[in-house]
């Protein structure tokens, strides 16, 4: 399928030496602005385009960029992320030596202990990290959809001999305040820091994704465990320690599709972002391949009633009515005389006969009744089974 990069592993015995960098995927979000579609399942595990979820894509950039050790640090509800990621065999991360891990918070002797923050996680994993013994860690939110080479971004955090590199996406004005803004001087150097900020200064927005040189890291992490007031978080605590200490931080600057899919309305925004021919999260790019766990369900029908139009149809779809610009998941049938527009359709659901689905995003296993109409033209609605 593809060939995993492996250059940076020194071996004795079994034991390994050696790593330049590793991956820690945080990926143990409640999502809960995603309403019922994050109920029993962690957000990273939520589906889209089709036949993915969000954790496929971070995974895969982790593959497609040379970095074959992978820790997945996983908190709510954790079942269905456990059983997609498995041994990792979909991204080739079950190798000797290297691979995925799941990584849950667990128990002590005097306490249990829950992740308490982003930097909490990763403290508490210290010792897995050193097991690699890495020069660099790369830290990473399992819940953005795009698509990033971070052999790049460690180049350029190497080339600029920064103890931190924060990637940053510019975003509009009007939307800065949303997100941790990232102050820079003409270099890319990070003079300052301001949490979702009133009146942004810059629309540099960090984008979750950070590598440290693991040594200053591992300092930092110990040194904020003893602080009893501090948040326990990356861009809380552990940037501005760096800050204030006079450390390097250097701004990675982003161009690609980037989108936090936090909310009902940017899920089914990016998932209709697929159905863009310009769109530049491409998933038929054959350099930069997303991957997912594979299916052993049968191909597509489309009967001869059938009306697709610009439309992302999965496996073991039997489609009878009208399709137009929306995503179809795997086993949907979709009867003869139903409609679907502008619509994300998630597996297992049935519409049938006179039924019409306009900018929605449909539950799994749910079914659309006889002549029953959903979709709104001023919001996106989340239809799950026993809505009205």
């Amino acid at each position: 399928m593809y060939t995993v990069f492996k250059a940076n592993i020194k071996k004795r015995g079994n034991l390994t030496m050696k790593k330049k960098m590793i991956a820690m995927i945080l990926a143990g979000g409640q999502g809960s602005r995603l309403k019922k579609l994050t109920k029993d399942v962690a957000k990273p595990a939520v589906p889209f385009g089709g036949k993915y979820r969000i954790i496929d894509f971070p995974l895969s950039n982790c593959v497609n960029s040379g970095i074959d050790t992978v820790g997945v640090l996983v908190q709510y509800k954790p079942f269905l992320l456990n059983k997609h990621i498995g041994v990792g065999s979909p991204w080739d991360l079950d190798v000797e030596g290297a691979g995925v891990s799941i990584l849950p918070p667990y128990s002590t002797e005097s306490e249990n202990r829950w992740y308490k923050g982003t930097a909490d996680a990763i403290f508490q994993n210290e010792n897995y990290i050193d097991m690699y013994n890495p020069e660099y860690v790369l830290i990473l939110s399992g819940d953005h959809i795009y698509k990033m080479d971070y052999d790049k971004m460690l180049d350029f955090h190497i080339e600029t001999g920064a103890a931190a590199t924060v990637a940053v996406i510019d975003v509009p004005l009007e939307e800065a305040s949303r997100f941790g803004i990232m102050n820079t001087n003409k270099n890319n150097e990070i003079y300052e820091f301001e949490e979702k900020p009133k009146e942004p200064k810059s629309t540099l927005a960090s984008m979750g994704i950070y590598i440290f040189n693991w040594a200053a890291l591992k300092k930092a992490l110990k040194e904020d465990q003893q602080d009893k007031y501090s948040d326990k978080d990356f861009g809380k605590n552990i940037i501005p320690k760096f800050l204030r200490e006079g450390q390097k931080l250097m701004a990675y600057p982003f161009a690609g599709y980037w989108k936090d899919v936090g909310t009902i309305e940017s899920l089914w925004a990016a998932n209709m972002d697929l159905l863009d021919s310009s769109n530049p999260i491409d998933l038929f790019d054959k350099n930069w391949r997303i991957y997912s766990q594979a299916t052993n369900k049968p191909g597509h029908l489309l009967e001869e009633t059938a009306v697709i139009k610009n439309s992302i149809i999965s496996e073991g779809c039997i489609i009878k009515g009208e399709v137009i610009n929306s995503i179809i998941s795997s086993e949907v049938f979709v009867e003869e005389g139903a409609k679907v527009h502008n619509s994300v359709i998630l597996a297992g659901a049935v519409l049938k006969e006179g039924s019409f689905v306009n900018r929605i995003i449909l539950g799994e296993n749910v079914v659309v009744e006889k002549n029953e109409h959903f979709g709104r033209k001023d919001e996106i609605l989340f239809i799950s089974g026993g809505d009205e």
